[in-house]
C-alpha cells in the first residue's frame, strides 16, 4: 500500500480507437528488473520507481542500508544516475526523493533535511538544482513540500502544508514564479485541503489534476486550467463517508484523467474521466472486493492506454495494463513476493508502450522493473 499511503496521507478518456489488425499475435512480455546502485537490501529498503518519460527514462528514489533516501534517474540505455539534492539530510528517513520528470529529464522532487524540514527542488538535466519554496509553507519539521510534477516547459506543480498542517496546491512557472491555490470546497483543517497527484498530474499545456479533502474528510477530484480556473468532479460511484470519494492522479494531453475512487464499502476502483466529463470504471479481473482492496489507475497515454495496479483478495499487489480497446493484461514480476503487501506495483506508462514500476519481494525489499 506504499503508493496509496503517499497520496492519501500527504496529499502519491478517450473513445475506443479503431480496431487493431486482427492478424496481430499476442506479444510476450519482456520484463527487465533493476536496482539503483547503493540501494539497501533490508525490509523496507530498495528501489522505488515513480514513473517513465516519453523517451524511456525512469525516475524514482532508493532507500540505502541506513534507511536514507536518494534520488535516481535511469536512462533509456539502462545507465543509472544517483543524486542528492543540496541540504538533504543523512539520517534515517531523511534525504532526497525524486518524484517527477519531463521529456527533457528535468526532475522535480523534495528533500528532508537534518532537522526534518521539507524543501522542494528542480534538478536540470545537467545536474544543477533550484530550490522551490512556496511562501506559505510551514518551515518547522513535519510540514511537507512536494514538488511532484514537471511538464516539458519546465513548469512544476505540487503541494505544501502551512504551519497549521493544512495542504495547499502550487504551480511554479518557468520564470520561477510560484502561484499558490486552493481547490473550491477544500477543507481548512489539519490534513484536509488541496493535495497533489503523482508524476503525471501536469500536462504539457499546463493543466493540473489532483485530489482535495473537504471539511467532512471526503475526497474530490479537481482540474486546474492554465488560467487558474478550477473544475471539481466526483465519480458517480464514489462513496461519501470519511476518506471515501474521488482521487485524481493523472491528466493526459487530451484532458483524459485517471485515478481511483473509494466506494461506500471502502473498496478502490480505477476510473477514466474523459474530457467531456464522462466516467468509466476500471477494474481488472482479480481485483479484490474487500475494504482497502481493489484498483489504482496510475497513468493514461493520449491514446487511452492505462497502467496501474490492483490489490487482490489476499492483499497482494499486481500490476496491470489496459489498452484502448478495454483489454487487460496482468503484470507480475517473477521475483515479486506473494504475501500481503508484497507483489508488483505498475506506476506509469508511455506512448511507446513501456510500463514501469517496482516490486516488493518475499523479504519486503523493493526493486525497479521495466516492461517493454
Amino acid at each position: 500500500m506504499r503508493r496509496i499511503s503517499i497520496l492519501l496521507l500527504t496529499l502519491f478518456t478517450l473513445a475506443v480507437s479503431a480496431a487493431w489488425p486482427q492478424a496481430e499475435a499476442p506479444r510476450k512480455q519482456q520484463i527487465i528488473t533493476f536496482d539503483a546502485p547503493g540501494a539497501g537490501t533490508g525490509a523496507g529498503q530498495g528501489t522505488f520507481v515513480n514513473g517513465i518519460n516519453p523517451g524511456g527514462a525512469i525516475v524514482g528514489w532508493y532507500v540505502d542500508g541506513s534507511n536514507v533516501n536518494h534520488g535516481f534517474l535511469r536512462r533509456h540505455d539502462g545507465g543509472i544516475v544517483t543524486f542528492d539534492a543540496p541540504g538533504a539530510g543523512t539520517g534515517a528517513g531523511q534525504g532526497t526523493f525524486a518524484w517527477g520528470m519531463n521529456s527533457g529529464q528535468e526532475v522535480a522532487g523534495f528533500v528532508i533535511d537534518t532537522n526534518g524540514v521539507y524543501h522542494g527542488y528542480l534538478r536540470t538535466r545537467q545536474g544543477e538544482f533550484a530550490e522551490i519554496e512556496p511562501s506559505g509553507a510551514g518551515r518547522s519539521p513535519g510540514h511537507p513540500i512536494y514538488a511532484a510534477n514537471i511538464n516539458p516547459a519546465g513548469e512544476v506543480s505540487g503541494r505544501f502544508d502551512d504551519e497549521n498542517s493544512v495542504p495547499h496546491g502550487f504551480v511554479r512557472t518557468k520564470d520561477s514564479t510560484i502561484i499558490e491555490f486552493d481547490a473550491p470546497g477544500a477543507g481548512a483543517g489539519a490534513g484536509q485541503g488541496t493535495q497533489t497527484s503523482s508524476m503525471y498530474g501536469l500536462n504539457a499545456a499546463g493543466w493540473f489534476a489532483g485530489p482535495y479533502l473537504d471539511s467532512s474528510n471526503v475526497w474530490h477530484g479537481y482540474l486546474r486550467a492554465p488560467d487558474g480556473t478550477i473544475t471539481v468532479f466526483d465519480d458517480p460511484e464514489a462513496g461519501t463517508g470519511d476518506f471515501q470519494g474521488t482521487i485524481a492522479d493523472c491528466v493526459n494531453a487530451n484532458g483524459g484523467i485517471t485515478g481511483w475512487y473509494i466506494d461506500g464499502g471502502n473498496v478502490n476502483h480505477g476510473f477514466l474521466r474523459s474530457s467531456d466529463g464522462t466516467f468509466l470504471t476500471i477494474d481488472p479481473p482479480g481485483a479484490g472486493t474487500g475494504a482497502g482492496q481493489g484498483t489504482i489507475a496510475a497513468s493514461v497515454t493520449p491514446a487511452g492506454a492505462i497502467a496501474g495496479f490492483y490489490i487482490d483478495a489476499s492483499n497482494a499487489f499486481h500490476g496491470f495494463s489496459r489498452d484502448s480497446r478495454g483489454t487487460f493484461a496482468t503484470i507480475d514480476v517473477p521475483s515479486a513476493g506473494t504475501g500481503a503487501g508484497q507483489g508488483t506495483f505498475a506506476v506509469g506508462n508511455n506512448t511507446a508502450g513501456a510500463i514501469t514500476g517496482y516490486y516488493v519481494d518475499a523479504g519486503n525489499v523493493a526493486h525497479g522493473f521495466l516492461r517493454n
